[in-house]
């Protein structure tokens, strides 16, 4: 199981003062000293963390690959292009979102998207496209001759959360629940169970298997279980553990529990 840190959320931090520091920049030897196997970055239309700029000087300096996810913009798009990291992860964007609510609409974005792979290919990188797990959206994704996937792990994430830390309000993914224990374990299972069949159903259509999003300390080990799932991208648990035992210790923690 290999680990994507995603250091976004060092330029949030950043961004809260609009001044120099912390720049994700000095991230980039720590995450490769700590075992880190993957840089991860979005770099969103509104520019709200990652800039330009640092996406380009983290291209240019990572010791890591560097796997930047984006949306269908063209202004994104010809920006990947041109700086070609190893992967860019295709990721929907609400500019009113907090995070990432969900997968891409793949079935609804057919067209846009096969041009927007073909021109990514094209530039010798790789696409990974992030989705619900659902089943249309894997075959979608094979069919849109993508080379990754990675499934939103939000709704798991939530329903673990609602089940272990008596959390009934969530900002993404699904509405608060009222809901007895033993439904909630039920949905968990059942949110688990089809993450791993979709894993499986899409290995076997030689997919890779990515999964990110809401990720952390407690909820992270039956995800890294699943054997078809290769890859984990994991970024804001991991920054905000760090403020309290440093990133090369937070990432060393996480890379235990894979």
């Amino acid at each position: 199981m290999k680990l994507g840190v995603n250091i976004d959320h060092i330029a949030v931090l950043r961004e809260a003062r609009r001044i120099n520091d912390p720049d994700p920049l000095q991230a980039l030897g720590i995450c490769a000293r700590a075992g880190a196997d993957q840089i991860t970055i979005h770099l969103r239309e509104d520019r709200r963390h990652i800039h330009d700029e640092d996406a380009a000087a983290i291209l240019r300096h990572s010791p890591l690959p560097v796997n930047l996810e984006c949306a269908v913009s063209e202004e994104i798009i010809d920006f990947v292009c041109r700086h070609r990291p190893l992967r860019a992860t295709i990721v929907p964007e609400k500019r009113e979102e907090v995070t990432t609510e969900g997968g891409l609409a793949v079935t609804g974005e057919s067209t846009r998207l096969a041009e927007v792979i073909r021109r990514l290919h094209a530039a010798e990188v790789e696409v990974s496209l992030f989705i619900d797990p659902h089943p249309d959206a894997v075959l979608a994704a094979k069919e849109l001759g993508a080379d990754w996937i990675e499934f939103h792990t939000g709704h798991y994430a939530n329903l673990h959360a609602m089940l272990y830390s008596n959390l009934r309000h969530t900002h993404h993914s699904i509405p608060a629940l009222e809901l007895p224990r033993k439904e909630l374990n039920e949905r968990l299972s059942e949110e688990l169970a089809q993450i791993e069949r979709l894993a499986d159903h899409a290995h076997g259509l030689h997919l890779r298997v990515a999964a990110g999003h809401g990720l952390n300390y407690q909820n992270v080990a039956p995800i890294a279980k699943i054997r078809t799932v290769e890859e984990l991208n994991i970024g804001q648990s991991i920054i905000a553990r760090s403020v309290f035992v440093g990133l090369d210790a937070a990432i060393r923690e996480m890379k235990s529990l894979l």
